[in-house]
């Protein structure tokens, strides 16, 4: 089995988030108060790192304590499994300047900025985009086998 942890640095005064730490905490599910600056700390701890630290929809430079963390997470040698777009990811564009995660989790359709992905492996989560969505935004998604939600795209 797996023994996650998680650092969540700012917490929203949201019933949601809430209830997902609450949850979390009942699983018994660790956080981890502050995040170490060094990375051959986290190197050593911990096998995978899960980079959900920003949404889609995020723009203009991070924040503290989000820079910092941004900076540690760009030194690490331990595999980095990003969630739709890479933390510091223009949606649309990329970036160079932001991290480069072994693994990428595109969910609903890959995000133009997907294009710039050159980790090794990249799936795609979220069978649901009904047949009217995707021809009305023209998406060309691929099919699922089975009953699969998940498909390994590279």
């Amino acid at each position: 089995g797996y023994e996650p942890t998680i650092h969540y640095p700012k917490r929203p005064n949201k019933p949601l988030f809430e209830a997902l730490t609450t949850q979390c905490q009942g699983m018994g599910i660790s956080f981890l108060p502050d995040f170490p600056a060094e990375a051959a700390f986290i190197d050593e701890l911990y096998g995978l790192v899960v980079d959900a630290i920003f949404g889609f929809s995020f723009k203009g430079a991070p924040r503290e304590p989000f820079g910092s963390i941004l900076s540690t997470l760009q030194r690490l040698t331990v595999p980095i499994a990003s969630i739709d777009v890479p933390s510091g990811w223009d949606v649309e564009l990329g970036s160079a300047k932001g991290l480069q995660p072994d693994l990428l989790i595109s969910l609903t359709v890959p995000k133009k900025a997907a294009r710039h992905f050159r980790g090794r492996y990249h799936f795609l989560g979220g069978r649901f985009v009904p047949p009217k969505l995707q021809e009305k935004y023209s998406l060309n998604l691929p099919p699922y086998p089975g009953t699969d939600c998940v498909l390994q795209l590279t």
